[in-house]
């Protein structure tokens, strides 16, 4: 299972409550692809309805949307949002990596 905390929950909200027409979206989806220096990356996006063989969490007012194939990979992760010096953005606490790559952009399992 994929855990958000409540500052992450609280930054969806806000960011699916600034769009055109928020009531369109049902949530975000949290997915894993190929690609990055080590291998995969994290992906979220806002999403309005599950796809078939998701697992659908309701937290907080909205959905989180994880498939299958990706679900392997992020079972077990939380997702916080932090801001430092250097940005702000979700941070991915993911006890299944094994190893980053040195911009901590991608990883590998």
């Amino acid at each position: 299972m994929v855990t958000l905390t409540d500052t992450a929950m609280d930054k969806v909200k806000e960011f699916i409550e600034s769009q055109d027409t928020p009531e369109e979206y049902g949530g975000i989806r949290i997915s894993v692809g190929g690609g990055g220096c080590s291998g995969f990356q994290y992906a979220m996006s806002l999403e309005r309805e599950s796809s078939e063989g998701d697992q659908v969490v309701q937290v907080n007012g909205f959905k989180v949307y994880v498939d299958q194939q990706s679900m392997v990979y992020l079972n077990g992760t939380e997702i916080d949002f932090v801001e430092t010096v250097q940005g702000a953005g979700f941070k991915f606490n993911n006890p299944n990596v094994k190893s980053t790559c040195g911009c901590g952009d991608s990883f590998q399992v």
